[in-house]
C-alpha cells in the first residue's frame, strides 16, 4: 500500500465521525505519546532498563504503526501529500548523504 493508500485509508476511517480529526496540538502530544510507547520498548529490549517481572513485551511493528497513523492523520488534517512529500526528503537524502557512508559493492 502507497503512502498515498494509508493515507486515504485512514481518511475514509475518521470521516466516518463527527468528531474528526483531532486539533494540531492534540495530534502533536498524541505522537510524542505513541513515540514514548516505542522509545520505552526499545529500551526495555536494547538498553540498560529492564523490564517488570509481570510487564510483557510490546509489539514494536504496532507502536511503529501507531506513530504512522498519527502522522497520517497530521498530514490529512494539514492536506499534506506524504507520498510527495516522502519522495522529496529521499531525493534531498540522495543527494546529500550518498558520498556521505561506504557504499556496497554494486550499489
Amino acid at each position: 500500500m502507497s503512502l498515498t493508500e494509508c493515507q486515504q485509508r485512514v481518511d475514509a476511517w475518521i470521516s466516518r465521525f463527527e468528531e474528526g480529526y483531532f486539533h494540531p496540538l492534540t495530534n502533536m502530544a498524541r505522537l510524542t505519546e505513541e513515540v514514548g510507547e516505542l522509545a520505552r520498548e526499545v529500551n526495555h529490549r536494547f538498553g540498560q532498563k529492564t523490564k517488570k517481572k509481570d510487564e510483557p513485551d510490546a509489539d514494536l511493528g504496532m507502536e511503529m504503526a501507531d506513530i504512522l497513523f498519527v502522522l497520517i492523520c497530521m498530514a490529512n488534517r494539514e492536506k499534506i501529500d506524504l507520498q510527495e512529500a516522502f519522495d522529496r526528503m529521499m531525493d534531498k537524502v540522495d543527494r546529500r548523504d550518498t558520498s556521505r557512508w561506504t557504499l556496497k559493492p554494486g550499489a
